[in-house]
């Protein structure tokens, strides 16, 4: 049997709902109805590549425990991954410069940085902040004593960002001066990370709705843009509770501009600033 001879398939409301149960179950990622053909043209490549021409012979696949896991973190990979780029939301980064100077000017604050990027993808967030964090430490004259753990759900994304390769398209906003220092160009199109910035980062694989069991504590900054806006209110906000906790008195959490706007937690302030969302948490929590 081939797809040429089968009926092109359609996600009814009823299978709709139970991937969306599934996918939320699982990850905490809620599919909203308006994606439902999104849904289904990503289940329907995936299902053509291993020949399965059936929404609910899918879904017993992919659900078997532990045959199904391989399988499962194939899809999570095509449904997660989102396109990226070094230097993206740049008002962001720029007042993560701008964390990162008033710590360093702070003869008070410890001697090195922790940083925590959520939501990492492919790798171009969290190196972009140890190319920047480099920067800061180096334009004052000073070993750059950081480390940043980029957490993602996805295995697959998690070896392409150790891998650190890119093309040309992914370094496009990022300065000219900033790529000769800080990558190596392996071909016309394809550019890797210095070792140095790589070994700056330390990437694990993580999953959102498990954040409250995460090891990680008094981090000094934690960005985690364009990742909030796959869960519900009420996860969102469990989220951020969360991540405030393992915020260091005086740290900054970036969140992307809109995705929890209506969100407050007694032990933070918002930054004032128009551009981007982030808040500090209290030096006296």
């Amino acid at each position: 049997m081939s797809w040429e001879k089968v009926p092109f398939p359609v996600l009814s409301d009823v299978h709709f709902l139970k991937w969306q149960s599934l996918l939320e179950e699982r990850t905490g990622m809620y599919i909203a109805q308006e994606r439902k053909s999104l849904l289904q043209s990503n289940l329907i490549i995936r299902m053509r590549e291993i020949d399965c021409f059936d929404f609910d012979q899918y879904y017993a696949q992919i659900s078997a425990i532990p045959s199904g896991i391989v399988e499962w973190n194939i899809l999570l990979d095509r449904l997660m991954v989102q396109e990226t780029r070094f230097y993206r939301n740049p008002e962001s980064l720029v007042l993560f410069q701008e964390f990162l100077t008033s710590r360093l000017l702070d003869d008070t604050s410890k001697k090195s940085l922790n940083i925590w990027s959520v939501g990492c993808s492919t790798g171009e967030e969290p190196y972009t902040l140890a190319v920047l964090a480099t920067e800061a430490f180096l334009k004052f004259h000073k070993e750059p004593f950081f480390g940043i753990t980029a957490t993602d759900i996805s295995l697959p994304v998690l070896s392409k960002a150790r891998e650190a390769v890119y093309n040309t398209r992914k370094l496009m906003d990022m300065k000219q001066e900033l790529v000769v220092r800080h990558f190596t160009q392996l071909s016309k199109d394809l550019f890797k990370v210095n070792d140095d910035i790589r070994q700056k980062v330390c990437f694990s694989m993580a999953n959102m709705i498990d954040i409250e069991k995460s090891p990680l504590r008094n981090m000094d900054a934690i960005y985690c843009q364009n990742v909030l806006i796959y869960f519900r209110k009420e996860r969102k906000h469990a989220i951020l509770d969360s991540l405030v906790q393992r915020l260091a008195p005086g740290g900054m959490l970036v969140i992307g501009q809109g995705e929890a706007v209506e969100w407050i937690h007694p032990h933070v302030s918002r930054v004032e600033n128009n551009q981007t969302l982030a808040f500090l948490r209290h030096k006296d929590y």
